[in-house]
């Protein structure tokens, strides 16, 4: 089949929305142009090329060439698809420059560019080489391999500093790195890596850094399934092109910038927030999102349910969980300029209700103790301060130990850090032993139940019931 590049566009049937024109501006570098960054940000400037030429993108790999060879040979084209209720299709063609792990003279010339004014990655929390506490490990390999002064950076820090050492030296204004990995606090945490890893090579370039360069903070969303065999295959027929670059996602996309004056292109225009509180919106995400997604995981595998959608199409379970988010999340948290929480909260259970993403609870179960403390402890934790029982919270606590224990019964592994201590706790255990252990040992569960005997007896309540299968009285709430 004839693949998919600018020479044969014109045969893109009607309803497939056409990339943004060819061009040669290159406004932007961004390393780890795996399938997130594809379906998301580059969308966003797909958009923005439509109208301002300037800010096309050079895609860098740093580890494999796999991605990057596909699009040079697709003239970096690629197709979105749009897997939701109202499915469509759109060619994205942000991308002008394709620079595998072997172009680092290229991927130099670029970062020292005055015409490149934004850098942004998406290389997963590990790729920042940072310790437990959120600061610049030095004794990460990559990060010894870079302070030694390898020509070739093995780390984005170290590339990024690379970067704004030549544009130091040549008196040019410094580009705007900005993270979009989901990693709280992104932009403050990459800022500091950047100091630290200079500090330890010119104490006159770290000064610099710190004082003239700008890191956002962002939050990124959008549920981006993998590429596969019947995606490409999926997209070939709907196309009548072959395209071994295509992606998909759902149609809901949320990117969250902090504003910290321009930063390279309008993303304003493009649909992207700007705004003074990322964490505000990332509290938000966390607790509302992140913490329905939890209890749906565990409740709804009890419930014999494997995907969100199936979980949501379960009305029982979709009530409680619309409930947990109006009566006990959105209560406690605070007022974010730009952000309407119950709009939020509506696009959230109507994302869980598409029928087009398989998303699997058993996947989202998983590391349920280093999880559950920020997406549903926090809330409890805030509850209990203003003397109040979130009867929702508790449910959804009470269905993460009788999941545990259903596990241990029927021998199946726990995936999670503490999976070893887990285990043995939950090993003949009843619900009651099971969360005086945790709680004992302060995995999985907020610190303070141990001193909070009413709260212990709740959860106690809600474990008995999720393990009983009691459903009217866990859902309703009369597990106490």
């Amino acid at each position: 089949m004839t693949r998919l590049t600018r020479s044969t566009i014109d045969r893109l049937p009607a309803g497939v929305t056409p990339p943004a024109p060819p061009g040669d501006g290159v406004g932007i570098v961004h390393f780890g142009p795996g399938a997130f960054h594809r379906a998301h940000q580059a969308a966003y400037i797909d958009t923005i090329l439509h109208h301002d030429p300037r800010w096309g993108i050079a895609a860098v790999s740093m580890r494999s060439r796999s991605t990057i060879d596909a699009l040079a040979a697709q003239d970096g084209l690629y197709t979105l698809a749009i897997r939701d209720a109202e499915p469509a299709l759109r060619v994205i063609g942000a991308h002008r420059r394709f620079l595998a792990p072997d172009a680092a003279a290229e991927t130099h010339r670029l970062l020292a560019d005055p015409a490149v004014a934004l850098v942004t990655t998406t290389v997963t929390e590990k790729g920042y080489c940072l310790a437990g506490d959120g600061t610049l490990d030095v004794a990460h390999p990559d990060i010894v391999h870079d302070l030694a002064g390898a020509a070739v950076p093995a780390s984005v820090v170290g590339w990024i500093v690379a970067g704004l050492a030549a544009r130091r030296d040549a008196g040019v204004r410094p580009f705007v790195p900005m993270p979009c990995d989901n990693l709280a606090s992104n932009g403050a945490k990459l800022h500091a890596a950047l100091v630290a890893f200079a500090r330890r090579r010119d104490a006159g370039l770290a000064d610099w850094i710190a004082g003239e360069v700008r890191v956002p903070s962002t939050m990124v969303d959008s549920i981006t399934p993998a590429a596969d065999e019947a995606l490409y295959a999926s997209v070939a027929a709907e196309i009548r092109l072959e395209d071994r670059a295509a992606v998909q996602r759902e149609r809901f996309t949320q990117w969250v910038i902090e504003d910290v004056g321009q930063a390279g292109p309008d993303l304003a225009a493009a649909g992207a927030t700007l705004t003074g509180d990322v964490a505000g919106y990332e509290k938000a995400k966390l607790r509302i999102l992140n913490g329905a997604h939890s209890t749906l995981a565990y409740l709804g595998l009890l419930r014999g349910h494997a995907s969100v959608a199936a979980a949501m199409a379960d009305e029982a379970l979709a009530r409680f969980v619309d409930a947990m988010i109006r009566d006990d999340i959105m209560p406690m948290l605070p007022t974010v300029p730009g952000l309407d929480l119950d709009g939020y909260r509506a696009a959230v259970l109507a994302r869980f209700r598409n029928p087009a993403i398989v998303h699997r609870l058993d996947q989202i179960a998983i590391d349920g103790s280093q999880k559950l403390p920020y997406r549903l402890g926090d809330t409890l934790a805030a509850h209990r301060a203003a003397g109040r029982m979130p009867r929702h919270v508790v449910a959804a606590l009470g269905g993460w130990i009788a999941f545990l224990l259903q596990r241990s019964r029927e021998g199946v592994a726990i995936i999670d850090p503490a999976a070893a201590q887990l285990t043995a706790a939950a090993q003949g255990a009843e619900p009651a032993t099971l969360v005086r252990r945790l709680a004992e040992a302060g995995i999985g569960l907020p610190p303070q139940i141990a001193g909070d005997p009413p709260l212990l007896d709740a959860i106690t309540a809600a474990a008995r019931a999720a393990d009983a299968r009691d459903w009217h009285a866990l859902l309703a709430g009369n597990h106490s």
